[in-house]
């Protein structure tokens, strides 16, 4: 690893998990990409500005779409092309179950093979150190018990994680109740073999943008970089460009208190709208949206004015800073300048 030159931001592409929403943050990464493309030429790709690109559950997959590389060694996909792969294909990928159910379906298994079969087509061979950034993708390991961070950073260290990608996104996005727990293994250089039995990753974090500062800031610290200015601390997060993308949430969703709760029991668990994770993402967005009104949704955010979250209120308040649009039309800016202030030097990662 270099010591990122003077100027150089660490660039963070996070995707929530969602189902289905996803389309949400495919229309935004399509509309950046058209950005950079005015301003670089119609070769620009998300993954060129990227320095690590995380994502959980159905936003894994869209991360490693973006970061696969094709047989040119360039990037598989474009931000352009995620909408019109979620429009071709998420009946394929996406189960549509009327309700939870502890019954087990045989369409959803027909409908995980199917989707698992196609994932592995799209992605081919690719493992995870042969990504075009970094690419880090949560998941939950049952037998373990614990999480699972599939990390470019850490392939070194531990080959056991470097996986096929196909592999991670299908782990990642196998949501409880909804598709099958997914098993695979992978070889040590040494002859041993791990085993891997994971479920959707929304169970760790439904959110990936903390988890991929956490891994950058580590891995900058345990190189124990030599910064170009005597002031910079290896922790210092003006140096970090974060785009957390979310998937908005349905008007449906309910609130409970803990005394409700409380004696639900299983079936009160499934049967209840409850927002934890991913887990009932799909199930939602398939009975209460259909899939062009989820395209309307993500191209009126473009429209919508930026704010952000009043943490006491739990509202989104605008910030007098024009629409989304207008903002990332400015972060195009910003990245193609960074893109060409660092021609010619290594990534900071």
């Amino acid at each position: 690893m270099q010591a990122p030159a003077k100027g150089k931001l660490i660039t963070i592409l996070s995707i929530d998990g969602g189902g289905i929403r996803g389309i949400i943050p495919g229309i935004i990464l399509g509309f950046l990409e058209s950005e950079l493309q005015k301003l670089d030429g119609e070769d620009a790709r998300i993954a060129d500005y990227s320095d690590v690109i995380t994502g959980t559950s159905m936003g894994g997959l869209i991360a490693t779409m973006l970061a696969a590389p094709d047989k040119k060694n360039r990037p598989l996909y474009g931000g352009k092309d995620i909408k019109a792969f979620y429009l071709d294909h998420s009946p394929k990928i996406l189960p549509q179950p009327r309700c939870p159910s502890i019954i087990a379906d045989p369409m959803r298994t027909i409908t995980a093979m199917a989707g698992s079969k196609l994932i592995k087509e799209k992605l081919g061979d690719t493992i995870l150190h042969q990504t075009l950034t970094v690419v880090i993708i949560t998941t939950f390991d049952i037998k373990e018990l614990q999480p699972t961070i599939f990390s470019s950073f850490q392939v070194k260290k531990n080959p056991s994680l470097d996986a096929l990608v196909s592999d991670t996104c299908i782990g990642t996005s196998a949501a409880p109740t909804y598709l099958p727990t997914h098993y695979f293994r992978t070889k040590n250089p040494d002859g041993s073999v791990r085993e891997f039995n994971l479920i959707d990753g929304g169970v760790v974090a439904n959110n990936p943008a903390p988890m991929a500062v956490s891994e950058v800031t580590k891995e900058i610290s345990d190189a124990n970089l030599d910064f170009d200015d005597p002031d910079m601390k290896p922790t210092d997060y003006t140096r970090l460009l974060v785009l957390s993308m979310g998937t908005g949430s349905s008007k449906s969703e309910k609130k409970y208190s803990a005394k409700k709760a409380s004696n639900w029991g299983v079936l009160g668990w499934l049967t209840n709208d409850i927002h934890l994770s991913t887990v009932f993402q799909s199930l939602k967005c398939e009975i209460y949206l259909r899939i062009q009104k989820i395209v309307k949704v993500g191209e009126a955010s473009l429209k919508s004015p930026v704010s952000r979250v009043n943490l006491d209120s739990g509202v989104f308040e605008p910030l007098n800073q024009g629409t989304n649009e207008e903002a990332l039309e400015r972060l195009a800016e910003t990245l193609s300048k960074e893109k060409q202030l660092c021609r010619g030097r290594s990534s900071p990662l």
